[in-house]
């Protein structure tokens, strides 16, 4: 399994699961603060992250355009499950109650909520 992405690692595959494959000037331009973070770093980030399998790199073309290897919901599922074992001893529940009782959620949120509990308990 791949390991994690750290929270930087985490803000460039938000900027390519909305942009699509991005060359690093693009990534830079598109990341919160935009250039407060400089090329090189984004460069030496999305280099790392090749080597982690968090992006896959074309390098055919003129500059190399990075994509993200997994979709943004498998790694939210990682994300979570990691969460959810470190803090929550691997309980889902809790992690949700938790995330819940922090925040209100929206009348679309609370009807997708619904839905989800009625197929689980359609499930068992």
């Amino acid at each position: 399994m791949r390991p994690l992405p750290s929270d930087g690692e985490l803000e460039i595959l938000r900027v390519l699961w909305a942009r699509g494959p991005s060359t690093v000037r693009q990534v830079q331009d598109d990341l919160p603060g935009g250039h407060e973070v400089s090329y090189n770093t984004v460069g030496k980030l999305l280099q790392i992250m090749t080597v982690k399998r968090l992006v896959r790199v074309n390098a055919g073309a003129r500059a190399h355009v990075y994509a993200p290897v997994d979709s943004q919901a498998d790694v939210q599922r990682r994300l979570t499950r990691d969460l959810s074992e470190r803090a929550f001893g691997g309980s889902a529940a809790q992690l949700a109650l938790r995330a819940l009782s922090r925040e209100p959620c929206t009348p679309a949120e609370l009807q997708e909520l619904r839905r989800l509990l009625d197929r689980l308990e359609a499930e068992r």
